[in-house]
């Protein structure tokens, strides 16, 4: 059980990125200078963060980077010029010459990597073939990263339909969860995206940082959920950036007046 502890200021930035990766790097360069004059320790960026085309294809494929590419690098730079964790998405480069990785990075204000997650749960739902240019991630121990004193987990857009993903990252620890996500808009697609947010904080007694692409590429609604599924902020269909606080003491009194995750029978 979570005792009193730290209790600090987070944020989301909601934006629409294109196919120009410099142009994206200023564009989270910018956000976490934003957030960092609020006092935030920690900024979540969208999926795709790095590299977005209207469609899916060979254009990511091309435009893919490796871990010591010019905008990890760039994230890396900018951790350590505000002080903040900053989380973005990207297409990294592997071993296949026809796929990319959907990789989340979480650059540390030390300048190092302090996590990394390749998307797990690829999105070929809704007419859409993500597996068609990027490999699924392999099952590992799920990345954790820590600030100061409160723990995070990793999961990427699609993963959030899937509540077995988000509870083994909790099992593992995370008392707060970073979601990057392109969410594809489409008919009942915002409605979905807000209340899985939802139901996956309050089923697990957790924070949520969902943060979206706006349009037209994503649904938008970046939000930050706390452990009773209240959204703390949002931004709606805006570009920008949303501040909230996560608190350990929070946590803990939701854990303790609701202890699901103690008196869950299977496991």
């Amino acid at each position: 059980m979570e005792s009193d502890g730290p209790e600090f200021p987070v944020a989301v930035t909601q934006f629409t990125p294109g196919t120009d990766v410099s142009a994206n790097l200023a564009a989270v360069r910018d956000a976490a200078h934003h957030a960092a004059d609020r006092g935030a320790r920690l900024i979540v960026a969208p999926e795709y963060a790095m590299f977005t085309a209207p469609k899916l294809d060979r254009r990511v494929v091309d435009a893919a980077e490796p871990l010591d590419g010019r905008f990890v690098t760039g994230l890396l730079a900018t951790a350590t010029d505000t002080g903040l964790f900053l989380v973005a998405g990207m297409a990294e480069r592997n071993t296949d010459p026809d796929r990319i990785s959907n990789t989340l990075v979480v650059a540390a204000p030390d300048g190092s990597l302090a996590a990394v997650y390749r998307k797990l749960h690829l999105y070929d739902a809704f007419g859409f073939t993500e597996s068609a240019v990027v490999c699924p991630g392999e099952l590992t121990e799920p990345a954790t990263f820590a600030v100061d004193g409160l723990t995070f987990g990793l999961q990427t857009c699609y993963d959030l339909r899937f509540p077995e993903s988000i509870r083994r990252v909790v099992d593992a620890g995370a008392q707060a969860v970073v979601l990057p996500a392109q969410w594809v808009p489409g008919p009942l697609k915002e409605d979905h995206w807000i209340t899985l947010i939802r139901a996956r904080a309050i089923e697990n007694t957790i924070y949520l940082l969902a943060a979206d692409q706006a349009a037209p590429y994503g649904a938008g609604h970046s939000m930050i959920v706390d452990p009773m599924g209240v959204i703390l902020t949002g931004l709606g269909d805006r570009s920008g950036v949303a501040v909230g606080t996560v608190s350990a003491r929070r946590l803990a009194d939701v854990r303790r007046r609701n202890p699901a995750l103690e008196l869950r029978r299977l496991r």
